[in-house]
């Protein structure tokens, strides 16, 4: 057990290096324009992905020379010759969907050129590898940590932290969709955020039996978002890399990275920065979930949450002057909301079962 809980909390800090270099690598992207594989951002990701591969498959590698031929017991197990925790398998086996979408990325930029969007498959699927190597993380908490209550609350919170930050950011190009088309997609934010986030929201409060859990996680991955900014800011000031985006825009002015630069502009921030109202606001709607007991009444709570997520920012987006022209009519805002609740309701049914196999 000690070396499990040594190489989570290891997993852990990797894992904030690697969310450090993807805000920065966002920003690079939104604001530099030029890309290659060896960027000051894609190192500093890769590094954290590197020590994440080395730590999970170390882990298991260690566990299978120790039980070489011996009988294993739960909570070990047996698969492919390899020994090692739940966890450790689930999260040795999303980190290298994560190395496998980093070639997959490159070549996609040779064919397809260097527009970057999040929903390009090869960054999904690094996401959806990061997503499945954090389940492992929460799981391999609560594994390591049986009996010990303080600890092991701590190292889940904090692994459902990185779980919550990787969906908080596949839903954020939504605003993308509610800059160009509008209409029911405008509120496209409040409907994906409805469906993926109560995943670990309401699968958080389940397993930890603490009510506010959901707030604690979206706290520490809004703390994880407000520390990669910094980490961007200060990497721009050192490195003070050439701006080629004006002729990516000139190019391509429909592209994602066209898109994001004329929102901050009119919107008057920074292109690819974490903006504070709506983090804020992210916030605020989880606060509804913790009211609501997601724990007791998840689905009730969640869709108390959605109700929040989509009032909110449908204010916000209504009242912003790069989204304001955009503001549905009465007939596609009704329609989005339900979309929203019935979203709201898939979301709450994933996170009780994701709470379920976590328990078991």
């Amino acid at each position: 057990m000690g070396l499990a809980r040594g190489v989570l909390w290891a997993m852990l800090g990797a894992k904030l290096l690697g969310a450090w270099g993807l805000h920065w690598d966002i920003q690079w992207h939104i604001r530099i324009g030029r890309d290659s594989f060896w960027i000051a951002p894609h190192v500093m990701t890769y590094a954290g992905v590197g020590l994440v591969v080395l730590l999970s498959f170390g882990l298991l590698a260690v566990e299978t020379a120790r039980h070489r031929s011996m009988a294993v017991s739960p909570p070990l197990m047996r698969v492919l010759g390899l020994v090692g925790m739940r966890g450790a398998f689930l999260a040795a086996g999303g980190i290298a969907l994560t190395v496998l979408a980093a070639p997959l990325d490159d070549l996609w930029h040779r064919l397809f050129g260097l527009d970057v969007t999040l929903w390009s498959p090869p960054h999904l699927l690094g996401l959806a590898g990061a997503a499945v190597n954090s389940l492992g993380c929460v799981l391999l908490a609560r594994e390591a940590y049986p009996a010990d209550r303080r600890a092991g609350l701590a190292a889940t919170l904090i692994a459902a932290a990185t779980f919550y930050g990787t969906f908080r950011i596949v839903v954020s190009p939504a605003f993308d969709l509610a800059y160009r088309y509008g209409g029911v997609l405008f509120h496209a934010h409040a409907i994906l955020g409805a469906l993926f986030l109560p995943l670990v929201l309401v699968a958080a409060a389940r397993i930890t039996g603490v009510r506010s859990a959901p707030l604690v996680v979206a706290l520490i991955s809004a703390l994880i978002g407000l520390s990669g900014d910094a980490v961007a800011r200060i990497g721009f000031a050192a490195l003070d890399p050439p701006s080629v985006i004006e002729q990516a825009i000139a190019q391509d002015p429909s592209s994602p990275i066209a898109v994001a630069n004329a929102v901050a502009r009119k919107n008057g921030e920074r292109p690819g920065a974490l903006a504070m109202v709506p983090l804020v606001a992210s916030l605020v709607a989880v606060s509804v979930l913790v009211l609501l007991d997601a724990r007791r009444h998840p689905r009730g709570a969640t869709l108390g949450y959605a109700i929040a997520l989509f009032c909110i920012f449908g204010w916000l987006l209504a009242h912003s002057p790069a989204f304001g022209p955009n503001t549905p009519d009465v007939l596609p805002t009704l329609a989005a909301l339900a979309l929203t609740l019935c979203a709201a309701l898939l979301g709450a049914t994933g996170g009780i079962r994701l709470a379920h196999v976590l328990e078991r």
